[in-house]
């Protein structure tokens, strides 16, 4: 039994060590479920396979369980044809030339609303590469203006 503890520790350290590289969370409580499992065996010798097996999948979906319902950060949900007011202000540039009779579209380099790229609308003819700034939020698309300078 003694190759079952070190199997599940270095089963538990390599699940941690994944973590640490992607970053998520989620592998984390697998990591620390199977170091309990071998803690489990280093106590309880005898404890056979379908056990340790039972115990490893009951700490993760719990452990992962508790996580997600009370720690996990809460993803904001898309603010899609909400004129919210970080919104209006930001400027990016022309992508696609946009006119009172044609859509554009604008890209920002930090997503505005959850997307780096918008269909535009505006009063004015603006060209592709110009800078515009959003001034309201209407349905899906940006009311742009030219940048003043």
């Amino acid at each position: 039994m003694e190759q079952a503890v070190w199997a599940w520790a270095i089963l538990g350290l390599v699940l941690l060590s994944v973590e640490m590289l992607s970053g998520t969370f989620y592998i984390l409580w697998f990591g620390i479920a199977a170091l309990c499992v071998a803690g489990m065996l280093f106590l309880f010798s005898d404890m056979p396979l379908a056990g340790q097996l039972f115990a490893f999948t009951l700490l993760s979906v719990l452990s992962l369980t508790i996580w997600k319902r009370n720690y996990a950060p809460k993803q904001p949900g898309l603010r899609v044809g909400q004129a919210q007011d970080d919104t209006i202000g930001k400027v990016g540039r022309l992508t696609a030339a946009v006119s009172p009779e044609q859509n554009g579209t604008i890209a920002f380099t930090v997503p505005v609303m959850g997307s780096r790229e918008w269909a535009a609308i505006s009063d004015q003819t603006i060209e592709v590469g110009e800078q515009a700034e959003v001034v309201a939020v209407v349905g899906n698309y940006l009311r742009v203006q030219r940048k003043a300078d």
